[in-house]
């Protein structure tokens, strides 16, 4: 996958520094692999990736468009921290099919394969926007943007938060939202007739704003609702959208 970074934090500190920042228990993460995110103190996304804990460092799975934003938030962080943050030259491969030897299951779901990290790419043809769809699993830089809150993107039953680790940048307002409210907006999977751009924005039949279209395939597409809104014929373009 030549659209991923892989960043490396080694030093005595590693596994209490990041606890400090992202979304996730860094502990779980000892000889296998989580996902996580790292918010703004306001709750809102700046980045999601993979953390892979070996025995001497921790590994940060990330999309490369983010890499640079990741790094610098988390040199800002360091402080007086015993921690070296590095880019390395890993390769992520991943795929659905048998899994190479060291490579790990996709902590998101069971059906998003596995993720290697080496020095050659071994990944498969899988359609990944087909199984992001089936299973409403959000990308970096589409459904998950600056603006997004990680548990209307579902981070919640991609396992990508834990609320029961203690604090973390943005962990208050993610925490109030979990307990004190319900969900009014999110990412829901839609059937679609026709196709849209990503970032259409769905409109119902008083042409009232209810959202925004994604990744669509095979006649269904990942969508940004508002709930209250999503009933009866809704648009995106020339698309018809159905909730």
């Amino acid at each position: 996958m030549t659209d991923r970074t892989v960043l490396s934090i080694s030093g005595d500190d590693r596994i209490s520094f990041l606890q400090g920042l992202i979304t996730n228990d860094v502990e779980k993460a000892a000889d296998t692999i989580i996902y996580a995110a790292l918010l703004t103190p306001q709750g809102k996304y700046i980045a999601d990736f993979f953390v892979i804990g070996k025995s001497d460092r921790l590994l940060i799975d990330v999309a490369t468009s983010h890499a640079p934003t990741l790094a610098q938030r988390l040199m800002m962080y360091r402080l007086r921290a015993a921690v070296v943050i590095e880019e390395t030259d890993l390769i992520v491969s991943r795929g659905t099919g048998t899994a190479p030897s060291g490579a790990v299951s996709d902590p998101r779901h069971s059906q998003m394969g596995w993720r290697l990290y080496g020095d050659t790419n071994v990944s498969d043809d899988t359609d990944w926007d087909a199984l992001r769809v089936e299973h409403l699993i959000p990308e970096t830089g589409i459904e998950l943007t600056a603006d997004s809150y990680i548990l209307e993107a579902g981070f919640e039953p991609l396992n990508g938060v834990d609320f029961k680790k203690g604090c973390y940048v943005g962990q208050e307002i993610i925490a109030r939202m979990k307990h004190k409210t319900t969900l009014r907006k999110g990412l829901s999977k839609v059937s679609i007739t026709g196709s849209a751009p990503i970032g259409t924005p769905i409109e119902n039949a008083d042409n009232k704003a209810v959202g925004t279209l994604f990744t669509q395939s095979n006649g269904h597409a990942i969508a940004y609702l508002r709930f209250d809104r999503a009933t009866g014929t809704l648009c995106a373009g020339t698309a018809v959208v159905a909730a």
